[in-house]
């Protein structure tokens, strides 16, 4: 049965006609399964003031309030998160297990986001002068802004809506076009949680949307995580407009594999952080550096865990890998296979002969894929592919590997496999990347640290969730006060000169 996914505003889906509308796909099927509605100016505009009419009672609604909401939402969500990750299933083509996983990573920033109380406390100090008190206080920024990719539908909104609307700010998303509806649901848990309308605000859409947010007078922060120019165009044109900006780019992964690893857990590594999600993960190991004298052995290994690997519809049990999201991007990320080779490297693996269970031939399938002997001066190294090709750059030694990942014009997240502790504590100090794994192949932070890399993986200062998101989402206030006892009235007059402390 063909779907529609319309707008959630002020508390409800929108029920104006669109001007524009966008396919949902099945990407095990190749078919259309439905329509979303396209925002325009004035469906943004309709999001944005249904936020800005609801900021002062929310900016007001005290901490306990908000906190009961929050763990009311939490529950709810945890109560649906099956139905959700079908949802994402269904529409990104990611097997259930991974879209389940993700909803559960998702959970643990609203969880974080529980502890607002906690969290917003300002400081105080006492007779900073004579009689003088000063405090700081946390204060939210007002309506803000989230625009967010296809291949984290829940997770990558839940870096950012739950600690915004803690701190007591209103949000308006853009989630991606592709997988929409995963994003409609989340608002009706939160109307279901007893959220005011309008706190929690969706429009679908292409660029028209996102750029009516970012220029909007009305938004007061941004956002975003996508691709590096997308960032960068993002970043602009907030900044340009008065906004405050996170804008969190495109990656390239590396994993460092030295001679004392264990290579069984580097294979398995390898493979599970370089297919899941068919790849399509900005924390994706997309590049392997391994020193040579283990090269050969290593890429064995994950030639034999990838033979194993069950490609299939993503709402089939059996399956570990899924389809890419569209056909378009299928075709790109296969086209990496011959450009590797053209330019050199060695197609140890070819994904697109890999065997399918089940799902159509119309899907868009593309197997798990090794390039090996690959260098850096190639398009599949230099290029964030964001799908299931695994690249190999062989290296002399521990110093040759860091100076690749240091050299790459990313700086999102790497790892290090190696039994040396000397050497793992040695990489996190000496290699230039954001998160960092020492025998962990997806070093996301855990909610109560904040998610974010280095270089042109990140526009901005602030990363996202953790501490780092709350600052970003509240500004502070300095207040000095003096509160006069009528007993005892300071000798008054006027004094012309700076003001000191005594």
């Amino acid at each position: 049965m063909s779907k529609h996914v319309t707008h959630w505003i002020g508390g409800a889906s929108h029920e104006g006609p669109a001007q524009r509308r966008g396919d949902i796909h099945n990407p095990a099927s190749g078919q259309v399964t439905g329509t979303v509605d396209f925002a325009g100016t004035q469906e943004v505009d309709a999001a944005v003031r249904a936020a800005r009419e609801a900021f002062p009672g929310w900016r007001d609604t005290s901490l306990s309030r908000r906190t009961q909401i929050l763990f009311r939402f939490r529950e709810l969500l945890n109560g649906n998160k099956e139905r959700l990750a079908e949802l994402i299933s269904a529409e990104h083509g990611k097997v259930f297990s991974d879209a389940l996983g993700e909803v559960s990573r998702g959970l643990e920033v609203v969880d974080f986001a529980c502890g607002a109380p906690h969290l917003l406390k300002g400081g105080y100090s006492e007779n900073v002068s004579t009689g003088v008190d000063a405090y700081s206080i946390l204060q939210p920024l007002g309506v803000v802004t989230g625009v967010t990719p296809f291949n984290f539908p829940a997770m990558v909104p839940m870096w950012m809506f739950p600690v915004a609307i803690a701190c007591g700010n209103t949000f308006v998303l853009k989630p991606s076009e592709k997988d929409p509806s995963a994003s409609v649901l989340m608002g009706e848990l939160w109307a279901e949680a007893g959220l005011p309308d309008g706190v929690f605000n969706v429009v679908h859409g292409d660029r028209v949307a996102v750029d009516a947010l970012l220029e909007h007078p009305d938004v007061a922060a941004v956002s975003f995580v996508g691709s590096t120019p997308i960032a960068r165009h993002v970043y602009r044109t907030a900044a340009e407009h008065g906004k405050r900006v996170q804008a969190l780019g495109g990656a390239k992964n590396h994993m460092v594999v030295l001679p004392d690893a264990d290579l069984d857990l580097a294979a398995d590594a390898a493979v599970s952080a370089g297919f899941g999600s068919a790849g399509e993960r900005c924390m994706a190991i997309s590049a392997v550096a391994v020193v040579e004298s283990v090269a050969d052995e290593l890429v064995e290994r994950i030639r034999e865990r990838v033979a194993r690997l069950r490609v299939g519809p993503g709402d089939d049990d059996r399956s570990e890998m899924g389809p890419l999201v569209t056909r378009e991007h299928r075709d790109k990320v296969a086209s990496y296979l011959e450009s590797g080779v053209r330019e050199g490297a060695t197609l140890a693996i070819d994904g697109r002969v890999h065997p399918v269970s089940g799902g159509s031939p119309d899907g868009f399938w593309l197997g798990p894929s090794l390039l090996d002997h690959v260098g850096p001066e190639m398009s599949c190294y230099r290029d964030e592919i964001f799908g299931p090709v695994l690249s190999v750059v062989r290296v002399g030694d521990y110093d040759e590997a860091v100076k690749l990942v240091n050299g790459n014009p990313y700086g999102n997240g790497t790892a290090i496999f190696t039994n040396d502790g000397g050497a793992g504590r040695r990489f996190q100090n000496e290699v230039e990347v954001g998160m960092v794994g020492i025998n962990i192949p997806i070093p996301v932070p855990m909610a109560y640290y904040s998610f974010g890399g280095w270089k042109q993986s990140l526009f901005g200062d602030s990363h996202a969730h953790g501490t780092e998101g709350v600052h970003f989402y509240t500004r502070t206030k300095a207040v000095t006060a003096r509160w006069t006892d009528p007993g005892q009235r300071p000798e008054g007059g006027v004094n012309l000169g700076f003001p000191t402390n005594a």
